[in-house]
């Protein structure tokens, strides 16, 4: 059951935006709302930035200082979309910065030429690089104190090797029983 949020104070800094270029993308739920134990959640996806990029790192670090600064709160950096991607156990997360981003309305998913994508045009794919839109914004409310941030767009970039594709063919773990 979903109860309504209540005294909610959520305060959007100005000009929070930021372009993320060049990032591989993972966890997408572009086009579809991510759910959890049977609970819709919202389109989301997480953005690897690697270590060595500076200039995205100092852009979003900027923007979540601002965002907190105008709304006047202490954030823990535990509860802030950007994490340190040596801290998770997942392939491809170490040297690199992990940003979440959500929306409860569709992104707009696009291609290299701006034209729209669909499901099933198979991409963007976890694993593979896009440029994307996101708009840092302050949780404030009996929920918690949280820096977050909104997905607003996605433009696929270029392919990368993809994530949880399948490993080996389990047909090589069998002995051939021919003649047995």
């Amino acid at each position: 059951m979903i109860h309504p949020v209540q005294n909610v104070q959520t305060k959007k800094a100005k000009n929070m935006k930021i372009q993320l270029k060049n990032v591989r993308l993972s966890f997408p739920s572009l086009f579809q709302k991510a759910s959890f134990n049977g609970v819709e959640g919202k389109y989301e996806a997480t953005f690897l930035i690697p270590k060595t990029d500076t200039k995205t790192k100092a852009s979003i670090d900027e923007a979540i200082n601002k965002a907190i600064a105008e709304a006047n709160i202490k954030v823990p950096s535990d509860k802030r979309c950007l994490q340190n991607g040596d801290d998770k156990d997942y392939d491809g997360y170490a040297d690199h910065w992990t940003f979440k981003a959500g929306n409860s309305r569709r992104p707009v998913v696009i291609d290299r030429d701006k034209a729209p994508l669909i499901e099933e045009d198979g991409k963007p794919y976890a694993g593979c690089f896009v440029n994307c839109i996101v708009e840092v914004w302050i949780q404030n409310n009996s929920y918690g104190k949280r820096v977050n941030a909104n997905l607003h767009g996605v433009q696929f970039l270029k392919d990368g090797d993809s994530f949880g594709a399948g490993g080996s063919d389990a047909t090589d773990d069998f002995d051939d029983l021919d003649g047995i």
